[in-house]
């Protein structure tokens, strides 16, 4: 399997989560070998997509160089590796990617409509060669060796539409469109309150989110899954790992994961060469991965 990029220029507008402001972005083709970049067009920077550039993990993945930043990238990322494209060009007019309806799904019909051009260069994939783990508290994220591209995730919340719930995902495209793409970032409204204190989250709504008080959703339309938020929860995980640059083969689990333990655990993985196998995709015929990008 050769590298990807899209087949042509898409453009598509939203609202910006923390600042509440229309969002341009504008999605374009790229060369072999050339990465995931962002462009802020409004300042003329370029931020590639990598560990290395992540400035910020509180309550997004947010990238920065040269006093540039731009937040909540994971949603698109996780669309974008799930389309197993290696090269594209992301420019925003803003700090921040739109949020759109708060899940991946906008994003997978703008790659959708742009459609998939493969280039002249071998797709390279991670394979992970040993268990490597970062925990904090009973907090944690881990990844160990598999022959497909696995995820669980665990979380337990004391809420009653919550509650302990956990899934696992082996990864294909077709999958993640049907069980994972739709899933909707949640929170809480006495959190929704004191961030817009601090003048974030002004574009936050029932629109783009699932929120809950202390005993119910508060969203009048239905849970798009029983699960929908540990399924989020994979959704965010998806698009964290993806700052490594290509796909991963290995089995990834978390117990109340987040942005920050998953860029933790992609930083443990980078910093120990013996930790993991690059290879060509085409020599990794073992892992069955044409079909998963299909």
């Amino acid at each position: 399997m050769k590298q990807r990029t899209i087949a042509k220029k898409v453009k598509g507008i939203g609202i910006g989560l923390h600042k509440g402001n229309p969002v341009e972005i504008v999605l374009e083709p790229l060369e072999a070998d050339s990465g995931i970049l962002f462009f802020r067009s409004d300042l003329n920077v370029t931020i590639e997509a990598k560990p290395e550039n992540v400035v910020d993990t509180k309550m997004a993945t947010v990238i920065g160089k040269n006093g540039a930043v731009i937040s909540t990238i994971e949603h698109l990322l996780s669309a974008i590796y799930s389309y197993g494209i290696d090269n594209i060009r992301i420019s925003v007019n803003a700090a921040e990617i739109p949020i759109m309806d708060g899940s991946a799904t906008s994003f997978c019909m703008l790659l959708d409509e742009a459609g998939i051009k493969e280039l002249d260069k071998s797709k390279k994939i991670m394979i992970i060669k040993k268990e490597i783990n970062y925990k904090f508290n009973d907090k944690f994220t881990k990844i160990s060796p598999s022959k497909t591209a696995k995820y669980n995730f665990a979380i337990d919340f004391n809420h009653p539409v919550i509650g302990k719930q956990e899934y696992e995902f082996i990864f294909s495209k077709k999958d993640y469109i049907k069980h994972i793409s739709k899933a909707r970032t949640f929170g809480f409204l006495k959190d929704v309150q004191m961030l817009r204190s601090m003048g974030l989250a002004l574009g936050g709504s029932l629109d783009n989110a699932i929120v809950l008080d202390d005993n119910k959703m508060l969203n009048s339309d239905p849970l798009r899954y029983e699960n929908e938020f540990v399924r989020h929860k994979i959704l965010d995980a998806i698009g964290d790992l993806s700052l490594i640059g290509m796909p991963v083969i290995g089995s990834y689990s978390s117990f109340a994961g987040s942005h920050d333990l998953n860029h933790r655990l992609t930083l443990e993985i980078l910093k120990d060469s013996s930790n993991y196998e690059i290879k060509n995709f085409d020599e990794a015929s073992s892992y069955s991965l044409t079909k998963a990008f299909a």
